[in-house]
């Protein structure tokens, strides 16, 4: 049996979503941009919480970032990246918003946009969301 090297760490659990709405004759996607890395555009998500399970985190983190109630409609995919040497795993589900929202005073996020899929994927910072969001596609919902 063997053991795991001493720097070895626990895995980071995350949850997020690939958000629609419409808007006239577009489906639009949720994008934001978080305070703390500048220019960085990502899908909602953040850290599952103790005992939480991956689609409430979704919906939750969703609801917090973007202000908008959202529902579950299949899952999107995922993403497994390393951040500071520990490895991340990020489970997205497909949302619908049933209900707008707004940011309000938000200490984490600086915005929200609202994108067309194809402009989405040329806003994305990071190449694994983009690759996500471009299979995500294949299966996303018509509202």
């Amino acid at each position: 049996m063997s053991t795991a090297p001493a720097h070895a760490t626990s895995v980071i659990h995350a949850a997020g979503g690939v958000v629609w709405r419409r808007r006239g004759p577009e489906q639009e996607i949720a994008l934001i941009r978080r305070r703390r890395y500048g220019d960085e555009w990502s899908l909602p998500k953040g850290k599952l919480k103790l005992g939480e399970s991956w689609e409430g985190a979704a919906v939750r983190e969703v609801q917090e970032e973007t202000g908008c109630v959202a529902e579950l409609r299949g899952f999107a995919g995922g993403q497994i990246y390393r951040v500071n040497e520990r490895p991340k795993v990020v489970l997205y589900w497909h949302m619908i918003v049933v209900r707008d929202g707004s940011i309000g005073h938000q200490e984490e996020i600086i915005e929200v946009a609202w994108l067309t899929a194809s402009a989405a994927e040329a806003q994305l910072t990071h190449l694994g969301e983009r690759q996500m969001l471009i299979s995500a596609l294949e299966t996303m919902p018509t509202i």
